[in-house]
């Protein structure tokens, strides 16, 4: 552990901590990828802090909700994330909305403590850290030797809405930075590196990444080329919508990305092996549980969202099971010429590592993709089921084209895979963004009551 030139003697993880712990109670809760907005944070334990450069302190820290964990206890990592904090007595006019506040004692009395990815300069010097692979105490630097990553590139910090953050740098790579962290190896590292090994060009391939040996040993961050003039699936559908054209061509071609993806993941991942539709059956069946016990609203819709999962029993296992993407949906997918490419294979950054790295049948995926057309054709007035059902056709007519098996065949399956997403977004919307709970709740009622 490195020792900041802020610090005092004493202890380099406790000193800075008893200064600005406060803030921090008050600033984690609003940022978007915090997962505990609903939950007071009681206690902050620093798990890790290093200098990384001078006025930049890189930290790992467990946000406790009620109760002190055990030094050492792994369900630390549930609830750990990571923070670039800027450290400056006068931090200049543009980081006014990265300030986290002044700290009024201890070490850094009368310094300002700011999300440091804000910052161009810290951006700039994180990039030159991934520029040279090296060690920077726990941290760890390191890149595809082949892969040249030039000097003087201008950061600029994405705003999108999501579960972590990003840089650009000079519209030529990207930098995810992971928020929440869990031990492992990050399947967004993992996967693009694995599918490139494979010749699969429908993936951007890592150049550099960040990870951590202690406390334990997880990936914190992972650089890859900015597809400069791709827009994302969601944006292209909403701007067809808008339009009134034809989204099937452009659906199908998303079919076919979609089984190029399924494929080379099978070949990078071999597993095998046909699905277990009992114990998948009677996982939907408790999440399904759990979120009606949690939004009312779902109640009446649960004994026939039962039956989706009980079919399974009865009906074709399906496609072996195989690593997948695990969070498929039209903001996950990037179009950029005639090319579909696929991103973000991090999965729900709320499940467990372990449960993301594992084989699931690809109509998960294939599923998400299907909830997100309908979750499209709803962003406009009057709603145009026509428009989502025909890309839903057209884009398991493009799966099947370049997979050899069409998922429609597959409808006991489907429908179940369907209906576990639509519970998760009934969750996800009740807590999150309530106006958006209608989309979902239209899917449960038709789920539930037609079984379409």
């Amino acid at each position: 552990m490195t020792k900041t030139a802020f610090l005092r003697p004493r202890s380099a993880t406790a000193a800075p901590m008893e200064s600005f712990a406060g803030l921090l109670r008050e600033w984690l809760p609003e940022q978007r990828w915090f997962a505990g907005k609903d939950r007071p944070v009681t206690d902050l334990h620093v798990l890790s802090l290093t200098e990384l450069f001078p006025g930049c302190l890189h930290l790992l820290v467990h946000a406790g909700h009620g109760g002190v964990p055990s030094p050492g206890n792994t369900p630390w990592a549930g609830d750990c994330y990571q923070l670039l904090l800027g450290v400056r007595e006068h931090p200049a006019p543009h980081l006014g909305r990265a300030v986290i506040g002044r700290v009024q004692d201890g070490p850094l009395a009368g310094r300002t403590v700011y999300d440091a990815l804000h910052d161009p300069r810290s951006a700039q010097l994180l990039l030159e850290r991934l520029r040279h692979p090296g060690a920077v105490g726990p941290l760890r630097f390191e890149g595809d030797a082949a892969r040249r990553v030039p000097a003087g590139l201008v950061p600029r910090l994405l705003d999108a809405e999501q579960s972590n953050s990003s840089l650009v740098y000079g519209d030529e790579f990207i930098l995810k930075v992971f928020r929440r962290i869990q031990p492992g190896v990050n399947p967004d590292l993992e996967v693009p590196g694995a599918l490139a090994r494979q010749g699969c060009h429908r993936v951007p391939a890592p150049v550099a990444w960040l990870r951590t040996t202690h406390p334990f040993r997880a990936t914190l961050g992972v650089l890859q080329p900015f597809l400069r003039d791709a827009s994302d699936g969601w944006t292209l559908a909403l701007e067809a919508l808008a339009a009134g054209d034809d989204f099937t061509a452009q659906s199908y071609a998303l079919g076919r990305a979609t089984a190029d993806v399924h494929l080379a993941l099978g070949t990078a991942f071999p597993v095998g092996g046909p699905g277990e539709n009992g114990p998948t059956a009677e996982g939907m069946t408790e999440r399904l549980t759990a979120a009606a016990h949690s939004v009312p609203v779902l109640q009446p819709f649960v004994p026939g969202l039962r039956a989706a999962f009980s079919a399974l029993a009865t009906c074709d296992p399906g496609p072996p099971v195989q690593r997948i993407h695990g969070d498929l949906h039209l903001g996950q997918v990037l179009r950029a010429g005639h090319d579909w490419f696929v991103i973000d294979f991090e999965g729900e950054p709320s499940r467990p590592l372990s449960e993301r790295r594992s084989a699931h049948s690809p109509l998960r995926d294939i599923a998400g993709m299907l909830r997100s057309f309908d979750y499209a054709a709803r962003q406009r007035r009057p709603w145009r089921p026509e428009w989502a059902r025909a890309c839903r056709e057209a884009y398991c007519a493009g799966y099947a084209a370049r997979a050899g098996w069409d998922p429609r065949e597959k409808h006991g399956l489907l429908r179940a895979y369907e209906t576990d997403r639509a519970v998760y977004e009934v969750l996800y919307e009740a807590r999150h963004r309530p106006d958006w709970l209608p989309v979902p709740m239209a899917a449960i009622e038709r789920l539930a009551v037609r079984g379409d």
